[in-house]
């Protein structure tokens, strides 16, 4: 029988079939729309919870639990809000599974998404340590905060997208059909137009003869784009490169780094090994080259090494953590360590957003005022042509 798990590498999908009672004969790795192709047959066709129905879940489970209600009973009674099918149906499935002798994590990895690996590990972590409340709400406020960072960032991204977009499309316009009626009354009175002129003339006849070629090279643009970003390898040589970027880059690392820091922290917190917690946090990142980067400290680790030595080694993590973690190593204080570090970088990762929403449009402005001075002098420079040809 044909199964479709949600894991962040092979070994972690292994640990979670033979943790149902299932020996795999084979692993095969789907990618994303296979996988989300996958989800959709198996659930008949019905809607998946989303990431944020299960954030909501996991901060309502810790409140009923620290309240004093039984698993079963606080299951129940978040079940009984009523707040959308998808929802709904992830609760009785849970409860369910619950009720029959499984644990909670157990439940949500038989589930499938939307848990990921890292609160499934949480949860665990918190059952065999007895302190399951405490440990979903820390996987509550670091689902909180992961989610603030990345609004944050797509934030950031959105205002320069949007005057970009804008202006382009003004631009686009104004060559196209204003330019064209403009000039027409001045076309064949001179012997040779400007430059900024024969310019600006040849962009709107190309766009008027060929956007539908245009429209198809962005298309499929966009189709490779995704293509090639879909492949490993592809996307660790385009994931360094971003970091290279300026301010943009910097950006890139410092929310990476702070993922890094409060997954890893808060993962510790909760009793997990750090080891195992390392493999879960490399998940997370958003950033190839930094999950790389973590890999090669995984590696080392699992040969008995320390975690702040690789990661100076990487060059990748800036020396202020690196030195963090070597302390927290020291004096075994390496959660409580890490999540300070993460509200220090976190405070950073705000302060590089202010940065690059200040930089950025600004320039993209003097960048499109640039191609709007051209125009204006293609318009400008045959009319004074010829008002010198008539005065003389």
């Amino acid at each position: 029988e044909a199964r479709t798990i949600d894991a962040p590498d092979r070994s972690s999908a292994l640990r979670q079939l033979v943790g149902q009672g299932l020996t795999p004969t084979g692993l095969e790795e789907l990618t994303r729309r296979a996988a989300k192709r996958a989800d959709t047959g198996a659930a008949g066709g019905a809607r998946r919870a989303s990431r944020g129905e299960m954030h909501a879940f996991v901060a309502e489970l810790a409140i009923a639990l620290q309240a004093g209600l039984p698993l079963s009973a606080a299951l129940r009674t978040i079940g009984e809000q009523g707040r959308g099918g998808a929802r709904s149906a992830m609760i009785d499935a849970l409860l369910h599974e619950v009720e029959h002798g499984s644990s909670l994590s157990d439940a949500m990895r038989r589930f499938g998404k939307p848990f990921p690996e890292l609160v499934i590990a949480m949860v665990e972590a918190g059952e065999q340590a007895g302190r399951l409340e405490l440990v979903l709400e820390q996987a509550s406020e670091l689902l909180e905060r992961d989610t603030s960072l990345r609004r944050a960032v797509s934030g950031a991204l959105i205002y320069p997208a949007i005057i970009v977009t804008l202006i382009s499309a003004a631009i686009i316009v104004v060559v196209t059909f204003i330019v064209p009626n403009i000039l027409e009354s001045v076309e064949g009175q001179l012997a040779s137009l400007p430059l900024p002129t024969r310019i600006v003339q040849g962009a709107a006849s190309f766009f008027a003869a060929w956007w539908w070629a245009v429209l198809l090279g962005i298309g499929l643009a966009a189709v490779g784009w995704r293509r090639i970003y879909a492949d490993p390898e592809a996307r660790l040589r385009i994931d360094g490169l971003f970091l290279k970027v300026p301010v943009l880059g910097r950006l890139l690392q410092d929310v990476a780094v702070a993922r890094f820091a409060r997954t890893l922290g808060t993962l510790t917190a909760a009793g997990l090994p750090v080891l195992g917690a390392l493999r879960i946090t490399r998940a997370v990142l958003g950033n190839k080259a930094i999950e790389a980067a973590t890999g090669s400290v995984i590696e080392d680790v699992s040969g008995g090494k320390t975690i702040a030595e690789p990661m100076r080694r990487t060059g990748l993590f800036p020396p202020l953590i690196v030195q963090i973690v070597g302390v927290g190593e020291k004096t075994g204080k390496l959660d409580e360590m890490l999540l300070r570090s993460a509200n220090a970088l976190e405070t950073k990762v705000q302060g590089s957003i202010k940065v690059f929403t200040t930089v950025l449009p600004p320039v993209l402005i003097v960048m499109m005022a640039g191609l709007v001075g051209l125009i204006i002098l293609a318009v400008v420079l045959p009319l004074l042509e010829m008002q010198d040809a008539i005065g003389a």
